[in-house]
């Protein structure tokens, strides 16, 4: 995919022409030192000019194809080199990013740390294209081979082979990626790595191996790889949430609520998740006033949207619509929202609802219908479904129902 350049992309590219000329002096003045011939009077390359025209007039693709030839590759222009295929790469010029690198690798006289450096860049190229067995073979030869980049090759693996869904091959990666054991603090390049704590992503990957098992109707396996998640990460939400939908499944109801009930420890603001699954297996039990006192105590220690509503429904159901109307507004003057003030509409009877409260209800509908109360913290992706794994920046457990962490009221 070719994206249009920007301001952006014109800034990067002259600050590249400036380092491409001095890029080409300082390789001129290498030969030259080997020579012993230092000429202050050469001029660049007619290349460079004609990429300084293209670049004034703002001929971004042709400046790039003039300074490519412009610049002889060498140990002392590498730098400028890598960071020409990174712009491409960046605005979605892919393939003219793999044929910089592998103009690199093509170079075997360069240093070996270079030479390696080229490897990851053409890596990150094949994984932008979509070329991901090319670029696990060359991260496989970069672990095995580069320990500068070993930790950061193993990384994009993980992203390999999570757009496999290879969890197997994910989890032997993420598990080499563990902090050593017996050292006093981890090394410098664990502790300022870039990406997700691996226990976070080492749970997720065992959640995904029990939904997998669970599908299967191995409860027993599911069970096992969600205590090894939560061994991982023992505040993960998702094995908890996963769990406790297994043991509905495997007819535990009883087992299913104790472990949903721990959710109101491990954080809060995914209480409201819950309730469906908790809905299933206090009525499994016939325990429906044990259910709604549950969520009435929740609602008292972390008021939320969700909760609201989810009483208001089991009022309905036990109690009727005037108690469900009753607790609906007493809440919505402390907690204004959309959804509430929509179910309270609904709840109203025929001989209640006239034509101006039809045209209302139906405005509200359409507003809530049009809100993404779900939202990624680390990237602003948004939705109308909780996702594990972030559509748009692909970081794992970090989206969340804003209704519920309260951080909008509204919806």
């Amino acid at each position: 995919m070719r994206v249009s350049p920007t301001v952006t992309d014109f800034l990067l590219l002259a600050v590249l022409t400036a380092a491409i000329g001095v890029g080409w002096l300082l390789g001129k003045r290498s030969v030259s030192r080997t020579l012993n011939l230092w000429d202050f009077g050469a001029s660049p390359p007619s290349q460079y000019y004609r990429g300084l025209n293209f670049l004034l007039d703002g001929s971004q693709d042709s400046a790039i194809d003039a300074f490519t030839k412009a610049l002889e590759v060498n140990a002392e222009t590498f730098d400028t080199h890598i960071a020409l295929g990174n712009i491409l790469r960046r605005r979605g010029e892919v393939e003219r990013a793999i044929k910089v690198h592998q103009n690199l690798l093509a170079r075997p006289s360069l240093p070996l740390a270079q030479l390696h450096l080229s490897h990851l860049e053409l890596a990150r190229d094949y994984i932008s294209a979509g070329l991901l067995d090319r670029s696990e073979r060359l991260l496989k030869d970069l672990v095995a081979e580069s320990g500068d980049h070993q930790r950061v090759a193993q990384r994009h693996l993980l992203e390999i082979y999570e757009a496999q869904r290879d969890w197997n091959q994910a989890m032997l990666i993420a598990t080499e990626l563990l902090p050593r054991r017996g050292l006093l603090k981890a090394k410098s390049s664990e502790a300022e790595e870039v990406g997700q704590p691996v226990p976070i992503l080492l749970a997720h990957y065992c959640c995904e191996k029990a939904e997998a098992a669970v599908a299967q109707l191995d409860y027993q396996a599911g069970r096992n790889y969600l205590q090894q998640a939560l061994k991982y990460d023992a505040a993960s939400v998702r094995a908890t949430m996963t769990l406790g939908d297994l043991e509905i499944k495997a007819d535990n109801p009883e087992r299913a609520i104790k472990v949903l009930k721990s959710l109101a420890h491990q954080e809060p603001g995914f209480v409201a998740e819950s309730v469906p699954l908790l809905k299933q297996a206090f009525y499994a039990l016939d325990r429906r006033e044990e259910f709604l006192a549950y969520l009435e105590d929740c609602l008292r220690r972390a008021p939320n949207t969700p909760l609201i509503l989810a009483i208001a429904f089991e009022l309905r159901d036990a109690a009727g619509a005037t108690a469900a109307k009753t607790f609906l507004r007493q809440h919505l003057q402390k907690k204004p929202s959309l959804r509430g003030l929509e179910l309270l509409m609904q709840l109203h009877s025929q001989s209640e609802v006239g034509e101006d409260e039809a045209l209302e209800l139906a405005t509200i509908n359409k507003l809530v219908a049009g809100r993404s109360s779900y939202r990624c913290g680390h990237c602003g992706f948004r939705g109308q479904q909780l996702h594990w794994h972030c559509p748009g920046c692909k970081h794992w457990g970090s989206i969340r129902d804003l209704s519920a962490t309260g951080e909008i009221g509204y919806v």
